[in-house]
């Protein structure tokens, strides 16, 4: 079965000299860090990665600001966590099911939203990310991470 990656090459940001470098050998996953339910998916990932590879960072940040703008979305807005795996990005629903792909069980059984059928998958994750603000809330500021996380977040 074939993965929803955005049609970019594998790395391509390493050649953006406006993407600074980071540590890519663990995928990182960019969110809205002012999105109530960006940050609830992200709490969620924290509990199940019993191995701490996750790193974060959000859309808000230097580092979170250049990778929307290299895979041309919408850096103000968010509508979409990204996540960047093995030096391939996915946005929208493949970015889920990729995410809960690589957490394990039971948490995994959620990347069966890959079987969603396209364009269904993203349209249906569209209508949430368009009314999270309404649905989820927002949050005056970012997650604010504690000890344990800060080593994983970059800014």
């Amino acid at each position: 079965m074939t993965t929803n990656a955005l049609p970019f090459e594998d790395y391509s940001y390493r050649d953006d000299i406006q993407v600074s470098d980071f540590n890519d050998e663990n995928p990182i996953i960019v969110f809205d860090g002012e999105c109530a339910l960006c940050s609830a998916f992200i709490q969620f990932v924290i509990r199940h990665d019993q191995q701490e590879e996750f790193q974060f960072t959000t859309g808000q940040s230097t580092l979170g600001q250049a990778l929307f703008q290299h895979y041309g979305l919408d850096n103000e807005n968010f509508e979409t966590n990204l996540l960047i795996s093995k030096g391939r990005a996915y946005a929208k629903m493949s970015a889920f099911s990729q995410t809960t792909s690589l957490l394990p069980y039971p948490a995994k059984f959620l990347s069966l939203a890959k079987l969603i059928p396209s364009p269904l998958d993203n349209w249906l994750y569209d209508v949430i990310a368009k009314n999270r603000y309404r649905l989820f809330g927002q949050t005056d500021s970012c997650l604010l991470p504690d000890s344990k996380l800060k080593k994983r977040l970059i800014k």
